[in-house]
């Protein structure tokens, strides 16, 4: 249910719905949306069934038929702008993709087609993988453009929204960071667990990658210690990821639950160790 690349060829629209829940907030499992869209190898999946699906998760599919490439960028852009992931089907309608950002003429989007699934790109290069050309009343000489954008849109408030900026999808395209991508929502629920998004009307609180910036050093010092197999750089990847994820959901942390909230980073770190490296017997066998 992380970010990673879908395994067949025709799972492509329910990997897109997936990531777009996932900007939402809504770690969902793609193989739930597929047999929700009723995804099939022979035909793949139709935007009608992409909505039914997205219905079931609170959220309408909202379609607009666009044929100015100019229209379509500023459709696009002002989807973005109020918070809605948008899903275009590309490649001369072959193909599912979720645009979640775009910053300095750059356009961000998750495409689940092969690793590493999070993309950076021009307007120009996007613009030609969305555009899709068909004859007018079967002439064939007499032909129109189509930009279709399907803006995902929470039908209630919703708790938190991702924020990927381009800083953030260039740190997830790094060979080195896809094993973190692919456990993305491993990340947000533990983290749902202890914090929580921020509010308006949030009073007494700060931020979870601030606690985490704050008491990392100690928290690294004693899982070392009682765990010595595991080595410094793989439990400052792990703070890494944590916060990261902390931030890009702006996730935060009541002042009067501090100490919790480092107890139970703590514990979840204790058991990572000890899933990756073993534990021996401790204290006996009382």
């Amino acid at each position: 249910m992380g970010l990673y690349p879908q395994p067949n060829k025709w799972q492509c629209g329910p990997f897109a719905l997936k990531h777009a829940l996932v900007m939402l907030g809504k770690i969902v499992d793609e193989k739930r949306i597929s047999r929700l869209a009723g995804a099939h190898w022979w035909n793949g999946t139709d935007e009608l069934k992409l909505a039914r699906a997205a219905k079931t998760y609170g959220c309408a599919m909202k379609m607009t038929r666009l044929r100015n490439p100019l229209h379509a960028r500023r459709g696009l852009l002002l989807s973005l702008k109020k918070g809605y992931p948008a899903l275009l089907c590309v490649d001369g309608w072959g193909h599912w993709i979720t645009v979640v950002g775009a910053e300095r003429e750059k356009i961000i989007y998750i495409d689940s087609s092969r690793a590493p699934v999070v993309r950076v790109d021009s307007w120009k290069r996007l613009k030609r993988r969305w555009a899709y050309v068909r004859s007018i009343n079967g002439h064939p000489h007499v032909k129109e453009t189509l930009y279709d954008l399907h803006s995902v849109v929470p039908k209630v408030r919703i708790r938190t929204k991702a924020r990927f900026s381009l800083e953030r999808a260039r740190y997830l395209r790094r060979a080195e960071n896809r094993a973190f991508a692919s456990h993305w929502d491993e990340y947000f629920n533990d983290l749902s667990h202890i914090g929580t998004p921020r509010s308006p009307l949030s009073t007494r609180v700060f931020p979870m990658g601030e606690l985490l910036r704050r008491h990392g050093a100690m928290i690294r010092r004693e899982i070392l210690y009682w765990h010595g197999k595991v080595k410094p750089l793989e439990v400052n990847r792990i703070l890494r990821n944590l916060r990261f994820v902390a931030d890009t959901y702006d996730l935060v942390i009541r002042k009067n639950d501090e100490k919790r909230a480092i107890a139970a980073i703590s514990a979840n770190l204790a058991l990572w160790a000890a899933s990756k490296s073993g534990v021996g017997e401790v204290y006996g066998n009382n």
